[in-house]
């Protein structure tokens, strides 16, 4: 069984993870703040987002959010029903995003659907994305609606 420290210690892991995620979302509805999206990886991290895309380094997911606003010049990522697990000095969660969007061709307003698999490493006592993985449910357009059209 786990002492009381131990439990206290994953539940303030836990919450970091949390304001992490949280983070990362608010960079990204900011115009995707490349630079502080990148602050929140390590040096080795990657960002993949399937068919979206995958970058490599933190170089080059600072590099991939600077051409992001190109595509979606406006997203609100609303990130939830997290399930946060921790050990040590390593975490790994699941999120699922609710995504209203704005695609830049066409201005065409979309609903994004998608479920985050995230890994984590504590480095220097903070919290960093070791891994993100998007996975898309749907992306469709907002007239049209996922039950008819799943994809654009």
């Amino acid at each position: 069984m786990k002492t009381i420290e131990e439990r206290l210690a994953a539940l303030e892991a836990i919450e970091e993870i949390r304001k992490l995620k949280a983070r990362y979302a608010a960079a990204c509805d900011d115009n995707y703040d490349a630079d502080a999206i990148a602050a929140l990886f390590v040096e080795d991290a990657v960002w993949d987002g399937g068919a979206l895309g995958k970058a490599e380094g933190r170089e080059a997911i600072r590099k991939f959010f600077r051409g992001a606003p190109k595509f979606f010049p406006f997203a609100m990522h609303n990130v939830m029903n997290p399930i946060i697990d921790v050990d040590g000095d390593r975490a790994t969660a699941q999120w699922n995003l609710l995504q209203p969007a704005t695609m830049a061709k066409g201005n065409q307003a979309v609903w994004l659907a998608a479920t985050y698999h995230d890994e984590y490493v504590r480095v220097g006592g903070e919290w960093k994305f070791k891994r993100l993985t998007v996975t898309p449910r749907f992306l469709t357009t907002y007239e049209e609606g996922w039950a008819r059209k799943p994809f654009v």
